[in-house]
């Protein structure tokens, strides 16, 4: 399956958009409830409602936007550099998502709700981080790009390779239009060739740290467009 490319931002705007989808999701989650907005003033209790729902919505962002949570590591080895997926990410999105169920349980049984509406928003919070597994894969758990003197390794979903530098006869990193890394074209001795596609492997924020090591440890393989 290939994955959901999502593109990588500054953590300030990360922040400040989960604040904005907080917002918005508080300020349209009182139609669950049967009081009337004008009737909040005498029924404050509903706030605390109003509020579990916001972050319901906040948490099935979360899960599906993992890139805030769970961006990609990058960490020195022996002779190189290796790119990372946190290993327990899975796990912990599970635990999260079950939180869901039981914000909306909660307010369930604690506050008058509207049972139409009620359940569309447990659907439209529950529903699509599934969807996205679906879709995305989550065989991308143990993703990795591991850049080393003797080798080049990766694992992007079922896409995988072990590769001796021994045996190429040059690297290309192919770019874009705005002139970011996108794949690195590795062609071999023996004729053969393999694509390692970057961008699917959400490196985005690492483009100038691979362009540099690849000159500097690959000169000599390195082939300019």
């Amino acid at each position: 399956m290939r994955k959901i490319i999502r593109p990588t931002y500054p953590k300030e705007f990360s922040i400040g958009l989960l604040l904005l989808v907080f917002i918005i999701s508080c300020f349209l989650a009182q139609q669950i409830f049967v009081v009337s907005i004008h009737d909040l003033k005498e029924n404050t209790d509903v706030f605390v409602g109003i509020f579990l729902i916001g972050l319901a919505v906040v948490i099935m962002v979360l899960i599906m936007w993992e890139e805030i949570l769970f961006p990609i590591k990058l960490k020195e080895v022996p002779g190189g550099i290796i790119f990372r997926n946190r290993v327990a990410k899975l796990r912990t999105q599970i635990l999260m998502y079950l939180f869901i169920p039981a914000i909306f349980g909660f307010v369930y049984f604690t506050y008058e709700v509207n049972h139409l509406r009620f359940l569309l928003w447990l659907l439209a919070c529950m529903v699509p981080p599934i969807l996205d597994k679906i879709v995305s894969g989550i065989k991308n758990l143990h993703d990795f790009l591991q850049l080393t003197d003797d080798k080049i390794e990766y694992k992007n979903n079922e896409k995988e390779g072990h590769f001796n530098t021994a045996d190429i006869q040059h690297i290309e990193i192919l770019t874009d239009d705005k002139s970011e890394a996108k794949k690195m074209e590795l062609t071999f001795k023996d004729g053969s060739s393999v694509s390692i596609d970057l961008d699917e492997m959400e490196l985005d924020a690492y483009y100038d740290t691979i362009d540099k090591f690849v000159a500097s440890h690959y000169k000599h393989l390195v082939k300019h467009a």
